[in-house]
């Protein structure tokens, strides 16, 4: 019985993973600025706010279905970025082996930057939320506390979508299912706490 529950359980987690790999991203979203009260929901505004500090969730084109991860970081009076740091879920290596394994069983991660995400052409979609200096400093303290306990990525458990949807909650937002492409995680995020 617990051998056909194993292969059962599986054949789930496959199905999982097929079928987020299934669907297509479309072109290259446009870039959404918020602003609100922290855990309130978020009201579309202006990148001009001089709040000066931001987080932005993001998605980004790859040669496999994507990534999702946030920037986080200070703008000047013009809404353009003149500090950021990048924080994001991935396997801990360049070579491709540990991505397909990792569809199947843990695998290290690494928490920070990865090739691409601070290129502008891979971006999918994004969604800035505009902080006062105090919203900030509790999201990059929350930020920096879930990258020294987050070591491994799994596709079906805990992927990129999974690390980035922990962040978007502990602001008090809704989240999507971790199981979609980066890309419509990243539009779903936003849809679904800034309309």
């Amino acid at each position: 019985m617990t051998l056909v529950r194993g292969r059962i359980s599986l054949v789930v987690l496959l199905a999982f993973a097929a079928v987020a790999c299934q669907t297509q991203d479309k072109g290259p979203q446009p870039a959404y600025v918020s602003s609100s009260p922290y855990g309130a929901p978020a009201k579309l505004a202006s990148q001009t706010r001089e709040r000066g500090y931001f987080i932005e969730f993001r998605s980004r084109y790859a040669l496999s279905y994507g990534h999702t991860y946030v920037i986080f970081g200070r703008t000047n009076k013009a809404g353009a970025v003149v500090q950021r740091e990048v924080a994001g879920l991935a396997p801990a290596t360049v070579d491709p082996t540990p991505y397909v394994v990792g569809h199947f069983v843990p695998v290290p991660a690494e928490t920070g930057a990865s090739d691409g995400d601070l290129e502008e052409e891979y971006r999918s979609a994004s969604w800035r939320v505009m902080l006062t200096e105090a919203e900030y400093k509790k999201v990059v303290a929350f930020i920096r506390e879930l990258k020294t306990k987050s070591r491994f990525w799994h596709a079906t458990f805990y992927n990129c979508n999974a690390f980035v949807a922990e962040i978007a909650r502990s602001m008090g937002y809704k989240t999507p299912g971790i199981w979609l492409r980066p890309q419509q995680f990243i539009t779903k995020l936003r849809e679904m706490n800034a309309g």
